[in-house]
Order: C-alpha cells, then structure tokens, then sequence
C-alpha cells in the first residue's frame, strides 16, 4: 500500500459512553489502527472531538448546558482527560502525541494558517500523531453578535477537519461517526438505504439531508458540508462506522466501507484558503459589469464597487456580491474596508488622487479571487 497523508476525525458519540464517560474499548480500537496505518508508512493527523462531553461527566452534570462559557469550562476539563488517555493508548504502540487546539482566527490569518501548516508537517516529520481539536476555551465567535458581513469559517470539528486536510493537501478525509455513511433518509427509517458513493455533493441532496447528533455539535448535514469543502478542493472523503471492525484499515487498503464521496479538480492553495480556510470579514457589492467581468477571470478594479459592509483589512477575506444581494466569490483585497470606501466607484487613475498612494490598481488581484459555486 502506497503511502498516504489521512485526516482522520472521530466524533463524541464514537469515543463516549452515553453518560459522557471516555470508552476507553472504542479508543483503544481506533489508536490501535491508526497505528498500524502509520507503521505501514502512512501519515495521519488526527481530529477528535468528545472534551465537552467527558468535562460534562467529569464534573457530574447531568446535561449539556446552553451557556457558552460554562460549556467553555467543560472543555477545558474534559481535554486533559481525552489526551491523556490517548497518551496512555499511544504510548503502548511507541508512539507519541501532540496535542494542537485551533480558533477560527487561527486559520482566517494568512501567515498564522502557513504557520499551523509547518507545525503540523514538522509533527509528522518526527513521527509524533498530532491530535487536532477546536479550541473551545479560547474560541468567542458563538459568544459575540454575528456583525453583519462577517461569517466564521468552523464551528464543529466535521469542518475543522477538512480546513486541516485542504491546507497540509491530504490524500484523504475519514470521517468516523457513530453511522455507517449517508443514507437516503434518516437510518432509522425502515426505507432508508446507505449511498455508497456520491459523485458531487449538490443543493438537491443538501436539502434532502436530516439528523443531529445526541452530544456532539455535529450531524449529517455538517458533514455533508465537510465533504463538499474537501471535494471541491480535490480531496477525497469517507464517512463510515467507527465501530466496524477494522473500519479505518479497511478503507485505506481500498475496500468499500461508509460513503465515498469523490474529489473534483484541486484548487490552488491560496484559492482553497480563501474559499473554506479562511472566516469572510466582510462584503464587497459590486454592479453587474464588475460581476460578469470576474466571472470571465478579471480582476476587481475600483469602478466596480458599489457598496461596503462590515471592516476588514487589506488581506482578510471577503465576500463578493451581486446587486441582488447574492454571493458570488470570495476575495483577498489590497486595499481595507476604510480605503475601498474611498475609492470605491473611482477609475485607476483616481486612486492616488483619492487616498494620496496606490497600492495596487486592482481591488482584488484575479488570482486572489475564488468563485462560489
């Protein structure tokens, strides 16, 4: 088997018991086969949920509270009682760990993104298994407003998952969840048949999506978001039983197992970052010339921007949109939300003029510009 670079995210309800109590008997299934898929020569990163859960059983709570910030502590309890078992777990099989805690913010700034990306190659470089999970302590985008043109790139680990995949260029995504795959309606439903595999995820079967999970912020539908995030990208995915026998083995040596979902054409690196890595800071309106010119592969000059919302700095992301209020694109400005409002509607050669310099002729450069679909 030829060496791959795997993802590989486990969900709440595949590594707890239902009180919220690690299963140790299930974690130690899944680390026994991740390491025996590292010592045939892949490398994987590893994506684990369940520290809001074991804090909750930890600390004797009989149910998932709706304040943020007492969720908040529950993580941070709970985080040191799921690494240190998977310490204990992986050290039976000479391995060692890395625990990586990641905010939106962590991956919506440029240079912080490469930054996760080189320690996480340096990790696998000295054969440490890093083991991934949202930062929950320190993330605050689900305690403040939502200011209008501003939308946070993950808020479950399904997602985060893939964002990890799509910026070290994985081989694969395995989704493991307490499920064996996508059905065609609810699995409980007596008519409910698996897909095997999804040729590309579309509005159509988006919508005809339902199921959320019991302790996880998870469900179905995240995944399917997760899937189309990496496909789109050129990543294949799976989601699969994590209590199959051998489930993880399985698919890796090529065997049908879960939902296949298949890749399209990879994107360019900074075009998948700022289409999913990336939390979109704010809108940028433009008229209807403007949009058919960038969907034709133009840049955006500044006669074509009509309108601001939100604020953001030169290099954010950003939204693109129609006169009909519709997203189009996302982009990588040069300019901030402050200077665009200055000169916006202006020919290039009012640019100096207006803000006293130019930095670029273009608002945003066509190579920093990535189409929605």
């Amino acid at each position: 088997m030829s060496s791959k670079l795997i993802v590989v995210k486990v969900g709440t309800a595949s590594l707890t018991n239902k009180d919220g109590t690690p299963n140790i008997e299930l974690m130690e299934k899944l680390v026994d086969q991740i390491a025996q898929a590292i010592k045939q020569g892949n490398k994987i990163v590893f994506v684990t949920s369940g520290a809001v859960a074991a804090g909750l059983a930890e600390l004797e709570i009989p149910k998932k509270p709706n304040d943020i910030v007492f969720q908040q502590v529950c993580a941070a309890t709970g985080q040191s009682i799921i690494m240190s078992t998977y310490r204990q777990l992986f050290k039976k099989h000479g391995l060692k760990v890395a625990q990586i805690l990641l905010t939106a913010e962590d991956l919506s700034n440029r240079a912080s993104y490469l930054h996760v990306c080189d320690v996480l190659e340096t990790a696998l470089q000295l054969g440490i298994v890093p083991i991934i999970n949202e930062n929950d302590v320190t993330s605050t985008e689900e305690l403040v407003p939502v200011t209008k043109g501003y939308e946070i790139n993950f808020s479950d680990n399904d997602i985060l998952s893939v964002l990890v995949a799509n910026a070290l260029e994985a081989t694969l995504v395995v989704i493991l969840s307490n499920v064996d795959g996508l059905y065609t309606m609810h699995p409980k439903k007596r008519d409910a048949k698996l897909i095997q595999t999804v040729e590309k995820v579309t509005p159509k079967l988006k919508c005809e999506i339902e199921g959320k999970s019991r302790l996880g912020r998870g469900g179905m539908k995240t995944k399917l978001k997760a899937a189309e995030i990496a496909t789109t990208s050129g990543v294949p995915l799976v989601i699969a039983n994590s209590q199959k026998e051998n489930v993880l083995l399985d698919i890796l040596a090529g065997k049908q197992n879960g939902t296949y979902f298949k890749p399209q054409e990879r994107l360019p690196s900074i075009k998948r970052w700022i289409a999913y890595g990336a939390s979109v800071k704010g809108q940028i309106f433009v008229n209807e010339g403007a949009k058919k010119a960038i969907l034709q592969g133009a840049s955006l000059l500044p006669v074509g921007v009509t309108k601001i919302t939100g604020t953001f700095n030169e290099g954010d992301v950003i939204s693109l949109v129609d006169q009909n209020s519709v997203e189009f694109a996302k982009g990588n400005p040069n300019y901030s939300s402050a200077e665009i409002n200055v000169i916006k509607g202006l020919k290039t050669s009012q640019i100096k003029k207006a803000l006293g310099y130019i930095r670029r002729k273009e608002v945003i450069a066509r190579k920093n510009i990535c189409i929605v679909k």
